[in-house]
């Protein structure tokens, strides 16, 4: 015979909950240690010295063709970066595991690669076709046909 469940919404008045301790909370003494340091340092971080220093040492490296080249790359990753993040919903994941978050990540990948074709212009040449390959010359000079390719044969 199953036993009846507890009722657990049943109200529970405050003889239920046991004694309440209303103590006052004792204050710390003096002022708090945070505080305190600080009053004792005024600057934390760089002197303004020490930063217009650094600022001007690193926007003269930001000048040189070598810097310019590794921001080439960058520039053009963070777009894309960007791009999954705020267009595509990619800060959260929409299923739980490392697997299932993988495959979300590169089924959207596919997604934007998919549209940003779609979205180019269709070329206006046609394209020429392939040269044939030495074995096709071969059969040409010989006249014999060539055999059918398994992708032509539908199979």
């Amino acid at each position: 015979m199953a036993r009846p469940l507890p009722d657990l919404l049943a109200y529970r008045g405050p003889a239920d909950r046991g004694p309440v301790h209303q103590e006052p909370v004792p204050s710390l003494p003096g002022p708090h240690p945070v505080h305190h340091h600080r009053r004792q340092c005024p600057h934390r971080g760089l002197s303004p010295q020490e930063l217009h220093d650094l600022q001007l040492r690193v926007r003269t490296e930001q000048q040189t063709p070598e810097w310019k080249t590794r921001y080439a790359v960058r520039s053009g990753v963070e777009s894309t970066v960007n791009e999954f993040a705020h267009g595509h919903g990619m800060r959260r994941c929409r299923y739980r595991g490392q697997g299932k978050a993988h495959i979300q990540h590169v089924l959207t990948a596919i997604a934007v690669n998919i549209e940003r074709l779609s979205g180019l212009p269709p070329t206006e040449e046609t394209p020429t076709p392939r040269r044939p390959t030495a074995f096709q010359n071969y059969l040409d000079q010989r006249e014999m046909p060539r055999p059918k390719s398994r992708r032509t044969l539908g199979g």
